[in-house]
């Protein structure tokens, strides 16, 4: 079988332990995305089965029309949603999804608060050109913790936020809000609420057409100018353009993200304002969660070849 890994930005893939499970196997790995239908097409012409890495090479209806030769996707991760599975049904193609795991995406977000609070991009920066403590940062201490999504993630960060002796205030749907009272947490009275009090405001939803611009202007707007917010989930939780409109109005004060809508970047506007600090999405990339990942998506390519297949999204 012919396997083609896709968008290996780091040219790891071949390091990891869970790649000896495709030893004898015929496998190509790119280490780029390409947008270009034609590209991409020519790309994956020969590919038997795809293993993807989240959600950056988008598989379309117009692609798949021109891959006859595609019989199964492996997906790193547990979530597909770049991935058309009803074309995929319609073309025969197997989608197979795997694990994931919070602690990498948690960590970093508690990396990006503290990054962004006590200014340490930018002082990093003055050091090494020569200027001594040109910043004055904010502790976390006392201030309040706003958790926007009290999942796997959010529940983690929340305890971070607990460590660090933060006041924790929580909002999302029923669901997430009953959860949080269980653990003892505030719940915000509304989502305004939620945007109004919170001195750091962390966005933990999953994208989905109830939560897609959730986050508007308009709630952009009611944060405080001295206000953090850090978005490691999904950049279309915020409106389109919201963000760096609401950065230059100076509320909330500070962004700290790790998503983008379109990636990878490579220049934008957004990375230009002095009050963001910005990772190239970086959550999930961390050598244990990538053992996770190809583990569970080479063990379901491998199921499938044994005519046993697992986690099929599109059976």
């Amino acid at each position: 079988m012919k396997i083609v890994i896709s968008d290996d930005y780091q040219d790891c893939v071949r390091g990891l332990d869970a790649f000896q499970q495709l030893e004898g196997f015929d496998v190509t790995v790119y280490h780029d995305t390409l947008t270009d239908l034609d590209a991409l097409s020519a790309r994956f012409q020969d590919a038997e089965a795809l293993v993807l890495i989240r959600e950056r090479t988008p598989i379309t209806a117009a692609l798949l029309e021109r891959l006859p030769n595609l019989k199964v996707i492996s997906q790193t991760g547990s979530g597909a949603a770049h991935v058309d599975i009803e074309a995929c049904r319609k073309h025969g193609v197997t989608v197979m999804v795997g694990a994931g795991s919070p602690y990498a995406a948690a960590e970093l977000t508690w990396g990006l608060v503290l990054s962004a609070m006590r200014h340490i991009p930018a002082e990093i920066e003055n050091l090494k050109a020569g200027r001594w403590q040109r910043t004055l940062g904010t502790g976390l201490k006392g201030r309040t913790l706003g958790i926007f999504g009290y999942g796997k993630i959010g529940s983690l960060v929340a305890r971070y936020g607990q460590a660090f002796e933060m006041n924790v205030l929580v909002w999302g749907r029923e669901g997430t809000r009953q959860r949080a009272a269980d653990a003892g947490l505030e719940v915000a009275e509304s989502q305004t609420a939620l945007f109004q009090r919170s001195d750091v405001l962390s966005l933990h939803l999953r994208l989905s057409d109830e939560t897609r611009g959730i986050v508007s202007a308009e709630s952009l707007a009611q944060m405080k100018p001295t206000a953090l917010l850090v978005n490691t989930s999904r950049s279309q939780l915020i409106a389109p353009g919201a963000l760096e409109q609401a950065l230059k109005a100076g509320q909330p004060g500070q962004a700290a993200i790790d998503v983008f809508d379109a990636e990878p970047v490579f220049k934008s506007s957004l990375l230009e304002l002095p009050n963001l600090v910005a990772t190239p999405h970086l959550g999930y990339v961390e050598k244990d969660s990538y053992e996770l990942y190809f583990g569970d998506a080479f063990s379901n390519l491998l199921a499938y070849i044994d005519g046993q297949p697992i986690n099929n999204l599109a059976g």
